[in-house]
């Protein structure tokens, strides 16, 4: 039986659609001419499952979070600085947050508290609400990315042009405040969320195993639908189909002639 990998699998499917094109160094532009960036995901197709409206008193409960962890960082740089310890990869992740980088994450607490979850300011409203230079805006919300206090995705969209093909133009970000579980050991006990009964933990446990079973006997394409939506979700459930469409044909190959052997 032939074994495909998943990278051969998805260029025999995609068959002539791969063409001759080199791909594009880092940086260049997008093939149609706009400056798309890297990792960006089309407008529209994504939005409804990425954001998440904040319960009651949750914006207020991150922002004490986030105010502690500024706290618990200024200690660590100081204990770094003497020599009492050597701080660990998150640790240093912690004395990297800076005071404009939770005045940075107020305001797109505040605005999730206002817009239920809805977030996708741009740097100028940033820059305003805060009086913060664009570059420093960018520097906090790399740090506030990296210690896990906030998801981002990039986004572009569709756009009138002369010319055959579509065209892009990259627009607003979207944001997700979240909560940091590498944190929570530097907090004081008192801020700390109780950890879940035994009974609770393992029901999630058995619903996290139940599901990862369910998908694994997924097709590839069932595995697309399920799990993306959108122009992309329907683009992977063709792709999808087209590697086990594939896994089929190797699996019903012809058998050995063993008789003739």
């Amino acid at each position: 039986m032939t074994v495909f990998t998943l990278g051969q699998a998805t260029l025999r499917a995609l068959g002539s659609m791969t063409g001759t094109r080199k791909p594009s160094r880092c940086g260049t532009p997008h093939r149609t001419g706009a400056p798309v960036l890297r990792d960006s995901i089309e407008a529209g197709t994504f939005e409804d499952m990425f954001f998440m409206v904040p319960a009651k008193g949750e914006t207020d409960k991150l922002l004490r979070i986030a105010r502690r962890t500024l706290d618990a960082g200024r200690q660590l740089r100081r204990e770094a600085r003497s020599g009492v310890r050597t701080l660990t990869v998150v640790e240093r992740r912690i004395a990297a947050l800076t005071a404009a980088a939770v005045r940075v994450y107020e305001e797109i607490l505040t605005l999730a508290r206002l817009n239920r979850g809805q977030v996708f300011p741009s740097y100028d409203h940033l820059s305003g609400a805060t009086s913060l230079g664009r570059a420093t805006i960018a520097r906090t919300l790399r740090i506030l990315e990296n210690l896990g206090f906030l998801v981002r995705q990039r986004r572009f969209k569709r756009i009138e042009a002369e010319g055959p093909g579509p065209r892009y133009r990259q627009t607003s970000n979207v944001y997700r405040p979240t909560l940091p579980q590498s944190v929570l050991a530097y907090l004081p006990r008192w801020m700390r969320p109780a950890p879940l009964p035994d009974d609770v933990a393992q029901q999630e446990n058995d619903r996290a195993a139940d599901m990862a079973r369910m998908r694994a006997g997924l097709s590839c394409r069932d595995l697309a639908k399920v799990t993306v939506g959108g122009p992309l979700g329907k683009m992977l459930e063709k792709l999808g189909a087209g590697i086990d469409r594939l896994e089929r044909e190797s699996q019903n190959g012809p058998q050995p002639h063993t008789h003739l052997i």
